[in-house]
This record gives C-alpha cells, structure tokens and sequence, in this order.
C-alpha cells in the first residue's frame, strides 16, 4: 500500500474531488434545459426521458469494462483517456446537437467519459491512501458528486438564460478539460508494484456474485440510483408545471434550475451526513430511516405542485435530504464488504447494476406521464413521484434478505 502523510492525503482527496465536480458540469446540463429543448425540438416527454437517460446507458454499458481495468492497470490511465471522451460529448453537443437523434449520439458519448472518470477516479483515490484514510475519502468524494449535480444545474440555467443552450455544454466542454489537467497533477503514475493484479476474465462478476452481502448492497444502491437520478432528471419540468398553477403575478424565483440546483447542495451535506450517522448508529439502521423516509418522501411530495411555488421549492430542497443521505454509505458498505484484489471488479459491478437504475428511472418517469395525461395535471406527477418512491423503499428489504448475517452482527456489537 502507497503511504501518504495526512497533509498530502488531504491535498489528494481535495484534488480528485474538484476535478470530479468539474468533469460533472454537463452531466445534467439536459435535464436542467428540458422544458426548452422539449419546446425547441418538438420532444415527447418519453423523447426527453431517453436523451436523459442515454446519458446513464453509455456510462452503464462502458464501466463494467473501465471499471473493472482498474484492478490491473494503473486507473490514471483510464481517467485521463475518459476525460477526452466526455469533453468531446460536451463539445460535440454545443457545436452540432440540432434534435433527438444527435442528442442521443453526444449524450451517450459524455456518458462513456463519466464511466472512465467518477469510479476509475475513486479506486485512484482509494489505491494512494492509507486503509485509515479511505473511508473518509470515499464518504467526501462520493458526495462531492452532488456538488457537481448542483454547479451543472446552475451553470446551465445562468448560461443558456444569458448566452444560449450551446454555451451551457461548451463550458461542460471547458471544465473537463480543467478537470484533466488537475486530476494528471494529483495522480502521480503508480509504481508497478503497487497495482493490484487480479486474475480471470475482466467481466467474469462471479467473485462478487457469490458475496451477498456485497450483492445486498448493490441492489440496494441500484433502488438509490433509480431514485436519485429519476428526479434529477425530471425535477426542473415538476417546478415549471408547478409555476402554470400559480396565480398570475406570483413570481417564478428562484428559478426552477436555480432550485435544482440548490437541492444539489443540500444533497452533498445530506450524503457526508448519512455517512456519519451509518458509523455512530449503525449503517443498516440508518439506511432503513432514509430510505423508507425518502419513499414516503416522494408518494407524497408528487401530489403538491399546486402549492404556493416557494414553499414547494423548499420541500423539494428537503426531499432531497433523504434522495442523497443513502448515497455515501452504500458506496462504502459496498467497497468494505469486497475483497482487496476486486474493489475494481465489485465497484464495475456496483456501477454496471446501480446505473442501470439511472438508465431506466428517468425513462420510467417520462413513461408514467404519457401515460397518464403527459404531465399536464397534478395526478400525472403524482403517479410518476410515487414509481420512485416504490422503487427505493424496496432497499431495506434487499439488504436485510442478503445482509441479515452483517446486520445482527453490527447492532450485536452495538
């Protein structure tokens, strides 16, 4: 294992963290412009659901294969190459996006650079530490994603309000390639003695497969992912059907992008927070109150478009406390329950499943509201909030079927 000082892991973390922010910038820059780009091009709420989702089909079709190199070559290089790939996704969209189809070939080409930069750059990060050091890491860098989230929705909204859609993906375009140049700074090359060798067939997932309790907690971050990103996706069009039900005169701030946004940072505390709570009260307990409270959370929340807009900007600031508080922990839980030589391969895994989650949830939602009268009316939203809220409260019964041995043993040494 590669020893760091605590000054120098700290500069570490610090680094993979900011570039993991700026590599994020485009990632939900669509979603943010929904309501424009449904308007411009003439889509279908199921359209914009797959232009949204595509996004997750790249990352989920690519990172078995990205994810899982890193348990034999050094993961720098696979970040480095990535970061290429997802700021010509970016570019590619500013430049030469004119509808559906284009849309879908730049968005899934940024969805192959997200799966050789966020876990590729986490196992980077987690291979230069100590085992001390790690699981503070993995809870920062984690959750730094949600600080990414925040800055793409925001960016998106001031720069295609002031200067137009394409100058929203061309900054994505600049950042990752900020992102770049920092994260080759941080990740000096590792000595070849120190990269992890694991033997067989990189896609053979049976070592993972055959651990439960890792399986428990996958599955249970795929309920996470489906929830997550479903409202990711489709929160700023919830806010614009909310404002054409406010009396005339009433106001629009803060922008329904601007709110997105400012749910993606309460998010990021939200998921440091989950994190802390899982080691002082127990990681199961504390994942069954999140996210039985997130599912009720959104049954509920679906129903409410018609409220004053103000007041629904901040429930939806705090549905986000419970969508986000799971995010950390399971990420650790899954990464401490692998073996040392299959972290790449049990992290492929983990993102393989769960972001297949992020695949179908958006799509599932725009499914729900063309099926139930296109988002025009607030039972339409209200059904689509609830499929979210079923799918994540089915995680505490995933991991107490496959964790039951682990969880008696953690509230035992409680």
């Amino acid at each position: 294992m590669l020893k760091q000082s605590p000054k120098s892991a700290v500069s570490l973390i610090a680094a993979m963290c900011l570039a993991e922010v700026l590599n994020m910038v485009g990632i939900f820059a669509f979603p943010a412009l929904l309501p424009e780009f449904t308007a411009i091009w003439d889509l279908s709420n199921t359209e914009a659901g797959w232009i949204s989702g595509i996004y997750f089909a790249g990352y989920t079709v690519s990172v078995p294969i990205l994810a899982g190199l890193t348990d034999r070559i050094d993961p720098r290089r696979i970040y480095l190459g990535s970061s290429v790939l997802g700021i010509m996704g970016s570019l590619g969209f500013a430049l030469l996006a004119e509808g559906f189809w284009s849309a879908l070939v730049f968005r899934i080409l940024a969805g192959f650079g997200l799966a050789g930069t966020f876990i590729p750059g986490l196992k980077a990060l987690v291979d230069r530490l100590d085992d001390e050091a790690q699981p503070r890491a993995i809870s920062f860098y984690t959750a730094t994603f949600s600080l990414g989230t925040a800055l793409s929705f925001f960016a998106a909204g001031f720069l295609s309000s002031h200067f137009g859609w394409g100058w929203a993906f061309g900054f994505a375009a600049v950042s990752g390639v900020l992102a770049l140049c920092i994260a080759a700074r941080a990740l000096g090359p590792q000595p070849p003695r120190q990269q992890q060798r694991r033997q067989g067939h990189i896609l053979d997932f049976r070592p993972v497969l055959r651990n439960r309790q890792t399986m428990g907690y996958i599955l249970a971050y795929t309920a996470h992912t489906w929830e997550l990103f479903a409202v990711r996706s489709w929160v700023v069009a919830f806010l614009a059907f909310s404002l054409t039900l406010q009396p005339e005169g009433a106001g629009a701030f803060p922008a329904p992008s601007t709110v997105a946004s400012l749910t993606a940072l309460v998010a990021m505390w939200a998921s440091v927070a989950g994190a802390e709570l899982a080691v002082r009260f127990g990681r199961h307990r504390i994942l069954r109150f999140i996210m039985w409270g997130s599912a009720v959370y959104a049954c509920t929340l679906g129903f409410l478009p018609s409220l004053p807009y103000p007041v629904l900007a901040l429930l939806c600031m705090g549905y986000f406390l419970f969508v986000q508080g799971d995010s950390a922990a399971l990420h650790t839980a899954t990464i401490q329950s692998a073996r040392a030589d299959q972290r790449g391969l049990t992290m492929a895994l983990q993102s393989l499943i769960g972001f297949g989650g992020a695949f179908v949830g958006p799509l599932v939602v725009g499914l729900v509201l063309d099926l139930t009268g296109g988002g025009t009316t607030t039972l339409s939203w209200g059904a689509a909030f609830m499929s979210m809220g079923l799918v994540i409260g089915l995680g505490p019964f995933l991991i107490h079927f496959f964790c039951k041995n682990a969880s008696i043993a953690e509230e035992t040494d409680r």
